[in-house]
């Protein structure tokens, strides 16, 4: 006997990447898990279900949260700072991270008999009634949003908004395509560490992670990598380096790394990271040879600005996630020239 949820409900969608199986069997195409879901049960994140043999999603404008926060929340500093994106996220995860700062969705499943449902055409006007620029899918896994996403950057782009996404990363790359094709513009991937501190912690492969940075790239999305830099997880000096590595083959120099520092978060109790040891990967990526890096959850320090990469003047100053001062001319260093690669209009500026 198979579970039961109704179908007719419009947060129960049919899941656009599914391949039947024998015996009702579905393998999701969703994310890089491939779950093969038996009829009656759910795949590892609980947002999608075997019905009768079919997959189906049941977060399909389904949002636990929404906000409108500026493009520095995300991170995106490269990428319209200082304006906002209606950011909304739903529940589960495709991840397993015990330092979850967003638990309280990411790993509760969703209740398939009620949700607080909004529409793509309404989510689309909400961009617009708040003021800002574009959307943005957050909070928990957004990969989990995938049909709704697709629905809403297609209506986001026919009203000229930008269409974000902030990422573990571990999408298909099938799912990363049909994202690009709907219109996303940009994604804030964060890559919590290295090979062994992926799969003991999360439950993933950061080589899944590193393709679709590499491949994002080469669509021409604008990327950002992350990496909350964790006391005993992640913050050994061969992790940095081997992160701060790999972010230079596949992302490149001119692309935007944040070492964010972490607190003690759900079922993880390491004490929060140390400002040296975030100055520490700071300097190693400046060393390697990265062109912006910067230090998150560290209101009013130095690394949050932007300085030219050429001569070292300070060009974009920050305290939080607010811009304090801009010292840019059509994108360009105020001093020597240099030209420097950010999407959008900057806040305070033409």
């Amino acid at each position: 006997m198979g579970i039961q949820i109704d179908i007719r409900r419009p947060w129960v969608r049919r899941a656009r990447l599914q391949t039947e199986l024998s015996d009702k069997r579905v393998r999701c195409g969703t994310c890089a898990h491939g779950c093969i879901i038996g009829e009656g049960e759910f795949g590892r994140c609980r947002t999608r279900a075997n019905i009768d043999g079919f997959l189906y999603t049941l977060v399909y404008g389904h949002i636990s949260s929404l906000s409108a926060n500026p493009a520095e929340k995300k991170p995106f500093f490269h990428f319209w700072p200082g304006h906002r994106f209606l950011t909304a996220g739903t529940y589960g995860c495709t991840f397993t991270c015990p330092w979850c700062q967003n638990w309280p969705i990411s790993k509760t499943p969703p209740d398939p008999e009620k949700a607080n449902y909004v529409g793509a055409e309404d989510f689309v006007e909400l961009i617009l009634r708040e003021g800002c620029v574009g959307s943005c899918f957050s909070f928990n896994e957004p990969t989990l949003f995938f049909e709704y996403a697709l629905d809403v950057f297609q209506l986001a782009k026919q009203k000229g908004f930008v269409n974000t996404f902030v990422t573990n990363g571990y999408m298909s790359s099938k799912t990363l395509q049909m994202l690009h094709e709907a219109g996303l513009d940009a994604i804030s991937v964060d890559v919590k560490g290295d090979i062994a501190a992926v799969r003991k912690y999360c439950g993933g492969d950061v080589e899944v992670v590193w393709r679709n940075v590499r491949e994002a790239k080469r669509l021409g999305i604008h990327v950002e990598v992350v990496n909350l830099l964790i006391p005993g997880v992640n913050d050994r000096e061969d992790q940095i380096r081997y992160l701060v590595r790999r972010h230079l083959r596949e992302a490149g120099r001119e692309t935007p790394l944040h070492f964010t520092r972490y607190y003690p978060a759900y079922e993880f109790d390491a004490p929060p990271t140390p400002i040296p040891t975030l100055e520490f990967a700071h300097g190693i990526a400046k060393s390697e040879g990265i062109e912006f890096v910067y230090l998150g959850n560290v209101p009013g320090h130095p690394y949050e600005n932007t300085y030219c990469p050429k001569c070292g003047t300070l060009l974009i100053e920050r305290y939080g996630l607010e811009l304090v001062r801009v010292r840019l001319r059509e994108k360009r260093c105020v001093k020597c020239g240099e030209r420097i690669p950010i999407r959008g209009r900057i806040l305070g500026t033409l």
